[in-house]
């Protein structure tokens, strides 16, 4: 598990290496749903037959990966789509076009085809990208991407070879701020602040019996497992929700994770609550 900002070099380092295999995007998460209603959205809708069970590890992993492919971004982007494909080598081209004509001519989905015949990593979870804005893939996908109708399938070539796409649903964007300890603290003096907002701790328990922020409940990483499969019926993905850790790296880390899974109005505290203890309130210990 990664539990400390200490283990941020070596997940650098497995993203570096997921990064140099997958030319797009780290492989998007399972959505929300209980595990009882799986099996149903698998059949309701393509987008959710990537579903399968994540460790935390591939939730950092993949939440570095966003991080970084989006360095240098505005961030301010006003539309997201939900994105599925297959990678084929440059010279597949014929392997490509057949696997076109099965989509069309064939009851089957591209998430199955991208199971069995993508070279993304993405194919373990059927070709799913999942959310994604502009500025965050290579200039040929994006434009095929973001001009694609919904549903349909269209082809991209780009430097990492032939692609099938097809945009499953689109969105307007969401947002994922730093929030400085003095601006939190001016705030959790609102009584409504404290009602309407969703706070989040997701630093370990040993760590918050230490020192804790009022009104912040406990997600801790090491338990993901338990609290990430249900997280959209646990928590309303539409309210402001606050992420705290130590330092602010762990939480901006969960943070991504949950913007890809549709929470669209995202604060993460920048310098966690060690900041927060030495900027704003002395009372609260320091570790």
């Amino acid at each position: 598990m990664l539990r400390y900002e200490g283990s941020i070099a070596l997940l650098h380092c497995q993203w570096r290496r997921r990064a140099a295999m997958a030319p797009l995007a780290a492989p998007a998460l399972p959505l929300p749903l209980v595990p009882a209603l799986r099996l149903a959205a698998k059949k309701i809708h393509p987008a959710f037959r990537f579903l399968e069970s994540r460790s935390w590890k591939d939730v950092a992993t993949a939440a570095a990966h966003r991080m970084y492919c989006s360095a240098g971004t505005s961030g301010n982007q006003d539309r997201e789509i939900l994105v599925q494909h297959l990678l084929v080598k440059e010279d597949q081209l014929q392997l490509l076009t057949e696997l076109q004509k099965r989509l069309v001519q064939e009851d089957i989905d591209l998430s199955d085809l991208a199971t069995e015949h993508s070279i993304c990593p993405s194919k373990k979870n059927g070709g799913m990208l999942g959310w994604v804005s502009k500025g965050r893939m290579v200039p040929e996908f994006e434009e095929a991407a973001f001009s694609a109708p919904l549903n349909k399938i269209v082809r991209a070539k780009t430097k990492f070879g032939w692609h099938l796409l097809q945009v499953l649903s689109e969105r307007q964007a969401g947002f994922l701020v730093e929030i400085q300890p003095e601006e939190l603290a001016k705030r959790m003096k609102d009584p409504e602040f404290r009602e309407n907002a969703q706070l989040l701790d997701v630093r370990e328990l040993k760590e918050i019996k230490i020192a804790s922020l009022d009104g912040f409940k406990p997600f801790p990483l090491s338990q993901f497992g338990e609290w990430g499969p249900t997280i959209g019926d646990t928590l309303d993905p539409d309210k402001d929700t606050f992420v705290v850790c130590h330092h602010g790296v762990r939480s901006l880390q969960a943070a991504q994770w949950l913007k890809s899974q549709g929470f669209s109005r995202l604060h993460n505290v920048s310098g966690g609550i060690h900041a927060y203890s030495t900027r704003v309130d002395d009372k609260v210990p320091v570790y």
